[in-house]
């Protein structure tokens, strides 16, 4: 590890005696600290692009993305890979989430799994990872052995990987070929990375598949014209972009997006009408 590497993710709050705050105080306090998120991710876009750049790539050659993580950056990783399908229309194997103790993990921690060196990569095979996917390594701390032997073992076997932690110079960086280190500062409660640092991962994912996928051709103009029609709110939603695209009448719209069933796909066979 280099001696240079300080874990700002561990270091103690910049307040003092919470217990004795009132809820105004508490609130007011722990908003002060997020709003240090958004300036710190803008200080570092340089370093998202180059990964994004990279999925992109492989993508189109007919690759996937990979998310693998323990704790609450492992659930930020399958929350940002389970939402791609509903939104962009995508199959649920083009991003695939990981975390350390599998699925059971999403709702309860399963206690030593991110300490193990050896299963992210027998996670990955699972899902026969190869050269044309991206797997990138979620971790606040930059530390955790199961995303950082994920990673490595990746290099290893010539897949391209990338990284999200809150601690620059981190072990976890020094695995990644496209290294993201975003400084949110310590945590209001000390060491809690559910806070600040899990904010700006979820910005960072966000950041990230959305634009991976508005490059794939997922997002027209600033629509969601392949979302999955999954409920009254998003046929709703759809209808009104079809009537907005074509100025039809809202019934009409909506026929042609139920037997359709996407807003790109009703507007494409309303023009070759």
């Amino acid at each position: 590890m280099d001696n240079s590497f300080r874990k700002i993710t561990e270091e103690d709050s910049l307040h003092r005696d919470l217990e004795k705050m009132s809820t105004a105080e508490l609130l007011t306090n722990i908003n002060a600290e997020d709003h240090k998120v958004a300036p710190a991710i803008k200080g570092i876009l340089s370093d998202i692009a180059p990964l994004v750049d990279a999925i992109v790539d492989k993508m189109e050659s007919g690759g996937r993305l990979f998310y693998i993580g323990a704790g609450t950056s492992g659930r930020l990783g399958v929350v940002d890979a389970s939402e791609c399908p509903p939104t962009f229309g995508v199959p649920f194997d083009w991003v695939i989430g990981i975390m350390s103790g599998g699925d059971i993990a999403i709702r309860k921690s399963q206690e030593f799994a991110e300490d193990s060196e050896d299963q992210a990569w027998l996670d990955l095979k699972e899902w026969n990872v190869d050269k044309q996917d991206v797997v990138i390594g979620i971790a606040a701390s930059g530390t955790t052995p199961y995303v950082i032997s994920g990673l490595r073992a990746c290099q290893e076997n010539g897949i391209t990987t990338g990284c999200i932690t809150c601690n620059p110079g981190a072990p976890l960086t020094t695995v990644s070929d496209f290294p993201i280190a975003v400084a949110v500062g310590p945590e209001f409660v000390t060491g809690s990375t559910r806070m600040k640092s899990g904010t700006a991962q979820k910005l960072i994912l966000n950041m990230i598949s959305t634009s991976v996928m508005i490059q794939l051709g997922r997002v027209k103009d600033n629509k969601m014209v392949d979302m999955q029609l999954s409920n009254t709110k998003l046929v709703d939603r759809g209808t009104k972009m079809v009537q907005a695209k074509l100025e039809i009448s809202y019934e009409e719209s909506n026929a042609l997006l139920l037997k359709h069933g996407s807003v790109r796909a009703a507007v494409d066979a309303y023009a070759k009408q």
